[in-house]
């Protein structure tokens, strides 16, 4: 088992190896104690609310379990709101702690919840996809959507604990392991030419715990860098402003993975050196690299980015493997960009 320490507004351990679920219980109890709600989704409930309901029941915790529906129509207010008045039902106060078992949705809103209920509660990640290990479960960001957005409502909450159960990711249909799998192609574009490399090599077979353990560590140096999203942080979303328009214009029937592989693919054909190889290796990984929209289409669905600032955007610019920026351009640039790159 590796542990990355994370030291924000909140310092707390990220666990990664396997069998990590059993523990939930004696882990959890090493830092509350009071009420626990499990908040899963309908795809995930069936394989591991179990063992996690009696891992903490065993250690002495009062739990109750909730479910969603799976996928990102439940990163809504409604569900929101719901989660809010069934902590009040319970009685829920700030020595009781909420539990994200599931990918980014559910650690999304939960984290929002917990943020936002009584001004902020305890709130534990664990991650059941490869995407939320290396990306939504670590930094605090939390949010749900609006029509007119992804994560348009939101706060920064850093969690109280993070347990990456490698043993988890067995049970992912392959198209969501290689959403995932972006993400961390992402992260090796960004800060680390090893990775790239490894992934290279090794393809869908690279080191489970060594990629996450990388992705998660280049994350946190950046979190606790620039914890609030004012500067470096922003480096993180390399491909999103792509990503989320065509995520908007689909209606998120496109996966997040997906999404970001082809808007790194457009922005790395826009600037990089060594575009040709980036691309590779999201092919190797059976990822899109392009998309039927057009460049103004796009640009227009970007206009609601949360790195609009007035009249111009910022932009995380590739310029090689482990060698990106952020570059402000004004909005009219955009569609310049994004064509060069389709």
């Amino acid at each position: 088992m590796n542990t990355v320490f994370v030291h924000a507004s909140r310092s707390y351990e990220v666990k990664i190896g396997c069998g990590l679920l059993k523990t939930l219980g004696q882990e959890l109890r090493k830092i509350a104690g009071g009420k626990v709600l499990i908040v899963t989704d309908e795809n995930v409930a069936p394989l591991y609310l179990s063992e996690a309901y009696h891992s903490l029941q065993g250690a002495g915790f009062s739990v109750s379990t909730t479910s969603l529906p799976a996928g990102e129509g439940s990163k809504d207010i409604k569900y929101y709101v719901n989660l809010l008045n069934l902590l009040c039902e319970k009685n829920f106060t700030r020595s009781d702690t909420l539990i994200a078992l599931g990918g980014g949705v559910v650690g999304d809103l939960t984290g929002f919840v917990a943020a936002s209920y009584l001004r902020g509660i305890r709130f534990v990640q664990i991650p059941t996809t490869l995407l939320a290990m290396v990306d939504s479960s670590i930094g605090g960001k939390t949010a749900v959507n609006l029509k007119s957005g992804k994560n348009q409502v939101g706060a920064f909450h850093q969690p109280a604990l993070v347990l990456c159960d490698i043993d988890l990711l067995s049970s992912l249909p392959p198209r969501e392991f290689l959403c995932g799998c972006a993400e961390v192609i992402k992260t090796a574009i960004l800060f680390d030419r090893r990775v790239f490399a490894h992934l290279q090599a090794n393809g869908t077979d690279f080191d489970r715990t060594y990629v996450i353990t990388r992705c998660i560590e280049c994350k946190r140096d950046v979190v606790c860098e620039d914890e609030f999203d004012t500067g470096r942080r922003q480096l993180l979303n390399l491909g999103h402003t792509v990503a989320h328009a065509i995520e908007k214009l689909t209606d998120y029937i496109i996966p997040h993975g997906e999404a970001v592989a082809i808007g790194c693919a457009i922005f790395a054909r826009a600037f990089a050196s060594d575009a040709e190889q980036i691309e590779q290796l999201f092919s190797q990984f059976s990822l899109p690299l392009t998309t039927e929209f057009s460049a103004p289409t796009l640009a227009n669905a970007a206009l609601s980015d949360k790195k609009r600032l007035g009249d111009s955007i910022t932009l995380v610019v590739p310029h090689c493997v482990g060698n990106c920026s952020l570059r402000t351009y004004s909005v009219e640039e955009l569609e310049d960009i994004i064509k060069a790159g389709l």
